[in-house]
């Protein structure tokens, strides 16, 4: 039987949900250790940060995006759960 420790790459817009097509996003990694600020793009570029956590062993199951309701359909965060087995 696999034990498994969970984490999660919680990606958001950091900026308004205005005109700007290049909005800042936010990578937060949170996992048994704590909390890991992984900075900031310029636009909507989240494979870095899940290759990052792919090198560290994580293995992303899950994404949920969120829009806003009541406005312009436009992305505003994407998290991914992950796990990974305990040795």
């Amino acid at each position: 039987m696999t034990n498994w420790e969970y984490a999660r790459l919680e990606y958001r817009a950091a900026g308004t949900l205005g005109a700007d097509r290049f909005m800042d996003w936010t990578a937060t990694f949170h996992h048994p250790g704590g909390v890991l600020r992984w900075g900031t793009d310029e636009r909507y570029d989240d494979l870095r940060h899940l290759n990052r956590a792919g090198a560290a062993g994580w293995q992303a199951y899950d994404r949920a995006a969120m829009h806003v309701h009541n406005e312009p359909h436009r992305l505003s965060s994407v998290t991914y759960s992950m796990r990974r087995p305990v040795p």
